[in-house]
C-alpha cells in the first residue's frame, strides 16, 4: 500500500527535524543528561513539527541505547513505539476527546507503572479543544504527576489555553519553517524519490506551504503525481497558483491604464474556473511585495520576500512606477474589494473588474488617499520637468501684471482704437479673469506672497503639544508657509509670537520643524508675522482643487 510522502519522510530523530534547532537542541540536551521535564507544551502553526518532536521525545526517553539525546531507532522500545504496539505511549486527539470523562480516564491510568517501558507518555494533540471542566480535572495531575509519567501537550492556538495549564508546562514555540529550509528539504526528498524538481518549482511550493513542512511535502507529492518533471508551470496548473509573473502583467496594465487588458485577464481567470478570490489574494500579495520593495530597497526586499534575481528585477521595475502614496491607495482598494468578495451573493468578477478600473484611474475615487496620490503624481511631474510653469494657469496677480505689460507695449493708436470700440460701461482698466478652481487652489499661496503653505503643520503642533500644550494650542490657530529654508508663521493673536519665541519653547519648535520638514531649521530661519484673514483661511481640498488637479494630470 502506498504511503504518503510526508509520513514516509517524517523525522525519526531530533537531528532530522528541519528549522527548529532552538527546540531540538534543548530536548536533546535534556534527554542526554536525564533532565527531562514532567510536562511539555508544544505551540506553533500546522506542519511545523510539534507531533513529530513529541513522538521522538517519547522514543528518546524510553530508548535503551540513546545516541547523544537521540533515540537509536533499533532497540525493542524504539521499534514498539514506532509501530504503535507500545501500550505505555498514549496519543489522544483532544478535538474529538475533549470531555472531562476522557481526562478522568487518563487520571485513572497514571497511577500504574509502565508495563514495558521506562516512562508512560501521554501526547495530547490540539489540547486547546478541551473543555473548561476537562482542563480543571487535568490541573493537579499535570502539576505533580507520578515520576514515571510525562505529559506532552500540542496546540496551534496557545492563546486559548488557561494560564494555569501553561504555567505547569515547559513551553516551546515552534516557528514557521523558512522558505529556503523547506526548499532544501523538498530537493532532498525529490532526489531520494528520483523525481525531477526544478529550483523555481521548489521555491513556489515552499512559499505556498506558508512555513509548514507537511503542507510543502503534500503539495510536492500532488504536483509529482502526473509522473512528469515538476516545474513552475506544472505547479501553477496543479494548484491554481498564478505566480508573480501574471500579477506583474496586471500591475503593468494598471500603469498603462489599459482597461481592455485588465478585462481580458479577469475573463481568462474566470474561464479557467480559477477562484477569483484566490487570484485577488495573489494580487494583494504582489502589491505588498511592491510596497516592501519601494520602502526597504532592493537588497533588503530580497531578504524579506525570498525572491529570485529575476523576480527581484521584475518587482523593482514595477515599483518604480508608483509613489508610496499610490501604492497605499491601491492596497486599500484591493483590501476593500476582497472584503466585498466575501459577502454572501457577491459577484466576484464584477467587483474585481470595477476595482481594477478604479486602480487604473485614481480620478474615479474621491477618498483622501486618492487625492494624496494625485497630488503626489502632480508634484512628481513638476519635479521631473514634465509639467512646466507655462502649463499651470497664472495666478490673478501675475495675470494682471502680464495684461498691464501687454497694454503698455501696444501702440497708442491701437489702444485708442480699442477704447473707441469698448462700451462706455466698461471700466478703463483691463478686466482680469481666472478660473475659480485656480483661485481656490492658489489663494493661500497668493496671500502669502508666493510662499508655499506647509500642509504638515498639524504634525508640528501635535509634536509640540507633548512639551508645551499651551503654545501648541495657540499655534493650531496659526498657518505656516515655507520658502526654501525659511519658515513664516502667520499668527492670529500677538501672544502667540511672544509665547512661541520664548527661550524654553523656541528651540523645541525649531527641532520639531526640522524633523517634520526633513531639513535643518535654525532659529534665524523662523519668522513670525501677523496674518490676515486670507492668510489664516483653512485649506479647502474640495471640488475646486480636485477639478484643477484633473486638468493638470491629463
Amino acid at each position: 500500500m502506498h504511503q504518503a510522502l510526508y509520513r514516509k519522510w517524517r523525522p525519526q530523530t531530533f537531528d532530522e527535524v528541519y528549522g527548529q534547532n532552538h527546540i531540538t537542541d534543548i530536548l536533546r540536551f535534556e534527554v542526554a543528561n536525564g533532565k527531562t521535564s514532567h510536562a511539555y507544551l508544544f505551540c506553533g502553526s500546522r506542519g511545523t513539527g510539534k507531533t513529530t518532536c513529541a513522538k521522538i521525545l517519547a522514543r528518546a526517553v524510553n530508548c535503551e541505547n540513546p545516541q547523544n539525546g537521540n533515540p537509536c531507532c533499533n532497540c525493542a522500545a524504539c521499534r514498539s513505539i514506532a509501530d504503535g504496539s507500545a501500550t505505555d505511549i498514549l496519543e489522544m486527539d483532544a478535538a474529538s476527546n475533549n470531555k472531562v470523562d476522557d481526562i478522568r480516564t487518563i487520571l485513572d491510568e497514571v497511577i500504574f507503572t509502565p508495563s514495558a517501558l521506562k516512562f508512560r507518555v501521554y501526547i495530547i494533540d490540539e489540547v486547546h479543544m478541551l473543555t473548561t471542566s476537562a482542563f480543571n480535572a487535568l490541573l493537579k495531575t499535570l502539576e505533580e504527576p507520578p515520576a514515571h509519567v510525562i505529559f506532552i501537550l500540542a496546540t496551534t492556538e496557545m492563546q486559548k489555553l488557561p494560564a494555569t495549564i501553561i504555567s505547569r508546562c515547559q513551553r516551546f514555540d515552534f516557528h514557521r519553517i523558512p522558505v529556503p529550509v523547506l526548499s532544501a528539504r523538498l530537493k532532498y526528498i525529490a532526489e531520494q524519490e528520483e523525481i525531477a524538481l526544478e529550483d523555481d518549482a521548489a521555491l513556489i511550493i515552499s512559499r505556498l506551504a506558508q512555513g509548514g513542512m507537511r503542507d510543502a511535502i503534500s503539495l510536492f507529492e500532488l504536483c509529482a503525481a502526473g509522473g512528469k518533471q515538476v516545474n513552475s508551470t506544472s505547479v501553477s496548473d496543479t494548484v491554481g497558483f498564478s505566480g508573480r509573473g501574471p500579477m506583474s502583467r496586471v500591475v503593468r496594465a494598471v500603469i498603462r491604464r489599459d482597461c481592455n487588458s485588465l478585462f481580458r485577464i479577469i475573463a481568462d481567470t474566470d474561464a479557467c474556473a480559477r477562484d477569483i478570490a484566490v487570484f485577488w489574494q495573489e494580487l494583494i500579495g504582489y502589491y505588498r511585495d511592491l510596497l516592501v520593495m519601494k520602502t526597504a530597497g532592493r537588497d533588503n526586499a530580497i531578504k524579506y520576500l525570498d525572491l529570485t534575481d529575476s523576480e527581484a528585477d521584475m518587482i523593482s521595475d514595477d515599483a518604480k512606477a508608483f509613489p508610496r502614496e499610490m501604492l497605499s491607495f491601491h492596497c486599500r482598494l484591493l483590501d476593500e474589494a476582497y472584503a466585498a468578495m466575501q459577502r454572501p451573493g457577491a459577484n466576484r468578477r464584477t467587483i474585481a473588474e470595477l476595482t481594477l478600473v478604479r486602480l487604473s484611474d485614481e480620478k474615479l475615487s474621491s477618498t483622501n488617499e486618492a487625492l494624496l496620490a494625485r497630488i503626489e503624481a502632480l508634484e512628481s511631474k513638476i519635479a521631473s520637468g514634465r509639467l512646466t510653469v507655462a502649463q499651470v494657469p497664472a495666478k490673478p496677480a501675475e495675470a494682471a501684471t502680464a495684461a498691464a505689460a501687454a497694454a503698455a507695449a501696444e501702440p497708442k493708436s491701437a489702444v485708442s482704437e480699442a477704447q473707441k470700440t469698448q462700451p462706455s460701461s466698461q471700466p478703463e482698466t483691463a478686466a482680469v479673469t481666472a478660473p475659480a478652481a485656480v483661485v481656490t487652489a492658489c489663494a493661500a499661496d497668493s496671500a502669502a506672497g508666493g510662499l508655499k503653505r506647509i500642509r504638515r503643520w498639524s504634525e508640528v503642533t501635535e509634536a509640540l503639544r507633548k512639551t508645551n500644550p499651551g503654545v501648541a494650542s495657540l499655534l493650531m490657530t496659526s498657518v505656516a508657509y515655507q520658502s526654501g529654508t525659511q519658515v513664516v508663521i502667520k499668527f492670529r493673536v500677538e501672544v502667540t509670537k511672544r509665547l512661541a519665541t520664548a527661550p524654553e519653547t523656541f528651540g523645541n519648535l525649531c527641532a520639531v520643524l526640522s524633523e517634520v520638514l526633513e531639513m535643518p531649521v535654525g532659529e534665524n530661519d523662523v519668522v513670525f508675522e501677523q496674518g490676515s484673514e486670507e492668510d489664516l483661511r483653512p485649506e479647502d481640498p474640495g471640488d475646486a482643487l480636485s477639478s484643477e488637479l484633473n486638468k493638470m494630470l491629463k
